[in-house]
């Protein structure tokens, strides 16, 4: 999704993914795969692998370690820790002079306030000691299409960066509350070399979540029994939100998703429901709140269905052309474990593609095709 997203003036030249069904996915999209794509353990390639020198290296690794929902692991964790084979790789590519230009880390908002902000110094230490200035964003995906999905972009560079890309001071929304602490958070040296990337705001969103939804009559709808299950597990807060509906007649769409919640020192299964025309973070079916539905409210009753793998895929901006795999489950593995398309797009037109455009200067050149390294 990070290559959709940076499209067509990019060519990949290596990408890495050690999960069989997100390999078998990307070898179905990209006709170029078997050119470059390696699937396998990011610990066990070495830099010989890697061809050339790309002007940028993109990481997304495993994000349960971050979660605000997981055990808070952080880059000590065993998944989380394949960012450390990644990092292997440009400290072994730095050290023959052909570090990628720029690296991006794509991660959970948690990362900014992992081990009380200590994994995220260890982040920006390991890009200072290699040479990098780095800049983070917080970009929460509903500003682009009808999902929510807030995920922290790590942007390091060793090129002279530009005024036209840096900022003296923060700027809302991408510099949250949270980037600013963590900035602020860390030793002065690496303070000294943080860099406010400069992003223009986004166009208002004019997508909900009906606009990419299956008609009707083309899905299949649970059983009242099994609706009133779903139901049943509603606090009065989610139950006034289904009433409010029905009163209000008409038709109203809404998502359902189901979460622990500690009511009275118990943990307890909860589901929730939202009418504002966004959809909850999708996330994979290993995952507690992995499940979404879709609730109709029509003609004082309501039905309600399971999220189907298009449409997953829809609220990740693929398009209709994206091959999923044959099964739910490792179709909603694809759409809940990766960065929306649209997103990437964004900080691509505003950050990336520039940065890539530069000479060491700072002074712009003409445009030329990017070389790109994906890991996961």
């Amino acid at each position: 999704m990070a290559r959709l997203g940076l499209g067509t003036k990019w060519s990949c030249v290596f990408a890495n993914d050690f999960d069989p069904v997100k390999a078998s996915a990307y070898r179905a999209n990209f006709a170029d795969a078997d050119k470059h794509f390696h699937e396998g353990d990011v610990w066990k390639i070495g830099a010989d692998r890697l061809p050339g020198t790309a002007d940028l290296a993109w990481a997304s690794s495993p994000c349960q370690d971050f979660s605000l929902a997981g055990n808070r692991a952080g880059l000590k964790g065993g998944r989380s820790s394949a960012f450390f084979g990644f990092w292997r790789l440009i400290k072994s590519l730095n050290a023959e002079g052909r570090a990628p230009r720029t690296v991006v880390v794509e991660n959970v908002v948690g990362l900014l306030t992992s081990h009380g902000g200590k994994d995220f110094e260890a982040l920006c230490q390991a890009f200072f000691d290699e040479g990098y200035r780095v800049g983070a964003f917080e970009i929460d995906a509903a500003r682009f299409v009808p999902q929510s999905r807030p995920r922290v972009f790590v942007v390091a560079t060793r090129e002279n960066v530009p005024a036209s890309l840096a900022r003296i001071e923060p700027k809302a929304p991408f510099h949250s509350r949270r980037v600013i602490q963590a900035k602020l958070a860390l030793p002065k040296y690496l303070q000294e070399r943080w860099v406010w990337w400069d992003m223009n705001y986004p166009p208002p969103g004019n997508q909900s979540v009906e606009s990419i939804i299956e008609p009707d009559e083309s899905v299949r709808w649970f059983s009242e029994e099994k609706s009133k299950s779903i139901l049943n597990l509603f606090n009065e807060k989610n139950s006034e939100k289904i009433d409010i509906a029905i009163s209000r007649g008409g038709r109203a769409v809404g998502t359902i998703f189901r979460r622990m919640r500690v009511e009275g020192g118990k943990k307890i299964q909860r589901a929730e429901i939202r009418f504002d025309g966004v959809a909850g973070c999708l996330r994979t079916p290993r995952g507690g709140s992995s499940q979404q539905f879709v609730a109709v409210v029509e003609g004082g009753g309501v039905k309600i269905r399971a999220l189907t793998p298009r449409e997953a895929a829809r609220l990740m901006g693929l398009g209709e052309h994206y091959l999923l795999p044959a099964t739910r489950t490792a179709a909603l593995s694809i759409t809940g474990d990766g960065v929306v398309v649209d997103v990437v797009q964004f900080l691509a037109e505003n950050v990336l593609d520039k940065l890539i455009n530069l000479k060491g200067d700072g002074v712009d050149e003409p445009a030329d095709r990017g070389d790109l390294a994906l890991a996961r």
